[in-house]
């Protein structure tokens, strides 16, 4: 279950571990939320059972898609709670939108980092996930997901003249990034055999 949470200023103030009190007081506004997970404990793959491979597959998939760099095996941004598997921290995905200037060009990009995936070991099956996950991401799909963005997260932005103009051009991307996965699943494929 998704929710928006307010974080006030200052509740970082107190938190002794630094890069914990950078991550707070960077959060100041509007934050997306997820489900609490009491007792969760990182994914480990030399630990854990492997991860099914269409499973795997899927994740590998998702992560290319939205250029996810940071799900390694050194930072997995994976929890194990009650047998299943939750992906969190996604705040290092999409990081095209620092910079819009040329947004259509790496809508269409490989993805080389996917080589860094933690599961990309058992994602033996991406090329058969990939007709049920683009028909799950339809433009319609994908305008309905973008609408439920707060305003306030798209304000401020020079190169959109406003909320709506900004809001398209996400669309956009994610429609021309879903119409460019052949590459990226290309390019996801021989890492794996490359590090087979």
């Amino acid at each position: 279950e998704l929710a928006l949470i307010e974080l006030r200023e200052g509740l970082g103030r107190s938190e002794p571990h630094e890069e914990i009190r950078d991550l707070l007081n960077a959060s100041t506004g509007t934050n997306l939320g997820l489900r609490y997970l009491p007792s969760a404990l990182a994914y480990n793959p030399l630990q854990a059972p492997p991860v099914e491979s269409l499973l795997a597959s899927t994740i590998v998939w998702f992560d290319a898609y939205v250029t996810n760099v940071d799900r390694t095996p050194r930072n997995v941004n994976m929890l194990m709670w009650r047998q299943q598997l939750w992906l969190i921290d996604h705040g290092a995905a999409l990081y095209f939108h620092h910079d819009w200037s040329d947004w259509e060009e790496r809508a269409a990009a490989r993805f080389p980092m996917i080589r860094e995936h933690a599961l990309l070991p058992w994602a033996e099956n991406i090329r058969a996930v990939d007709p049920k996950l683009r028909t799950r991401l339809e433009t319609s799909s994908l305008e309905a997901i973008v609408a439920e963005v707060p305003d306030v997260w798209l304000q401020d932005e020079e190169a959109f003249a406003d909320v709506a103009a900004h809001r398209a051009a996400y669309v956009a991307y994610l429609a021309a990034r879903r119409d460019a996965a052949d590459r990226f699943i290309e390019e996801a494929i021989d890492a794996r055999q490359r590090h087979l």
